[in-house]
């Protein structure tokens, strides 16, 4: 009956797709459920390119996930920096409510002052509640108006299965997440680029206002012990369990593996190893679209004085397949009617679809790469004399 029940949930996952987000992907499930033998509630496998769910178990499933609720954290930051109202360099007064947070900390001093770069870096590598707290206060105001801003933005990322109650993970009943939604939020996480200048150290330290300093030691063992792993969070504790959840690049494949629930650490580890070694030995992603190939050569351009230019995608696309086997991905596309002078370089002339069984996984803006400038009158008068 399980090895039925499991062929059952097999084939419903693979009939329906997978939304997450803004993601277009729908997602098709790969692996077969019996394929892997991960000690936890939940695991999933995720290609970070097409967001392809490869492997996954109980991945919609609602557990508390600990200290990854971090990641909403860190993102909602990194999305203050980008819009203004933080910087790397702002100073961040500290309160006592902060400083006092326990569990996983740097020991912050409270009523001083700490670069947003550092407890940024404290976060990232040591998991700390209390330069948590300290980011979520001054960018909200308080800890619970950011709670509130981390549900929103959730919501944005269609984040089903998942509600916030603290920016830390720190233990509260009716805070959950699930696999699914931490892959979702790591790939959102993994677009900053100064995320990934620290989260691959494996030791720095923090120096206090005082001149005292704490070592900093990654909580994410993998950067150091696996080959491609440069990014990731953890969170453990009593209810939640071991968690894990990381990204690891080879050969420009990334991969996103979740591990929610292990009895040990070094379970929640051997997991996610488990779960890469999979993906990186059976798929790779293989160039489906080259940006820099032109789609349609010599297209008219109505009224221009190059009257014919190339066609180009935005940007290329990398498709998962199987190793050995072909992409199966296809490709068509649609131009607007009559493309007339002038255009800008860069601007949209019509739209590229990429499907894989029948499912659309990508839409690409196709361009031109030039500006096309109109006929002038001048030269409108020399075409009408050479064709007289």
């Amino acid at each position: 009956m399980k090895k039925i029940f499991a062929i059952f949930c097999v084939l419903c996952l693979v009939a329906l797709p997978i939304c997450g987000g803004a993601m277009k992907t729908n997602a098709i499930l790969y692996a077969e459920s019996d394929v892997l033998e991960i000690n936890s509630k939940s695991s999933l496998l995720m290609d970070y390119n097409t967001n392809t769910i490869i492997y996954e178990n109980n991945s919609k499933t609602r557990l508390p996930v600990a200290s990854m609720v971090k990641i909403m954290t860190l993102l909602l930051t990194y999305e203050a920096i980008d819009n203004g109202s933080l910087t790397l360099d702002t100073m961040i007064t500290t309160t006592e409510n902060a400083s006092k947070m326990g569990g996983s900390q740097v020991f912050i001093d409270p009523y001083v002052e700490y670069k947003a770069e550092d407890l940024i870096k404290s976060v990232i590598m040591m998991s700390a509640n209390d330069a948590s707290v300290a980011l979520a206060e001054y960018i909200a105001g308080s800890e619970s108006a950011f709670v509130q801003k981390m549900n929103d933005r959730a919501k944005s990322l269609k984040m089903d299965n998942t509600l916030y109650a603290n920016c830390t993970g720190l233990p509260a009943p009716e805070q959950y997440s699930c696999a699914y939604d931490c892959a979702i939020l790591l790939k959102e996480l993994l677009k900053h680029d100064h995320y990934h200048t620290v989260s691959y150290v494996w030791m720095d330290k923090l120096t206090h206002p005082s001149g005292r300093e704490t070592e900093l030691v990654n909580t994410n063992k993998l950067v150091r012990y696996y080959k491609g792993c440069d990014s990731g969070k953890t969170g453990s504790t009593s209810e939640a369990g071991y968690c894990l959840t990381a990204s690891a690049e080879k050969n420009n494949f990334r991969l996103i593996a979740v591990v929610v629930g292990s009895k040990t650490g070094q379970e929640r580890f051997n997991g996610v190893i488990e779960l890469f070694n999979y993906g990186f030995a059976n798929y790779e992603n293989k160039n489906v679209l080259d940006c820099n190939v032109p789609i349609l050569e010599n297209y008219e351009i109505l009224q221009s004085k190059c009257k014919v230019a190339n066609i180009y995608a935005k940007e290329s696309y990398y498709g998962l397949c199987k190793k050995g086997s072909n992409t199966g991905y296809d490709i068509s596309y649609t131009i607007n009617n009559k493309l007339k002078a002038p255009l800008v370089s860069g601007e949209k002339v019509g739209t590229l679809t990429i499907t894989k069984d029948g499912n659309v996984v990508k839409e690409i803006d196709l361009i031109v790469k030039d500006d096309i400038q109109k006929i002038g009158y001048y030269d409108s008068i020399k075409i009408i004399a050479e064709n007289w």
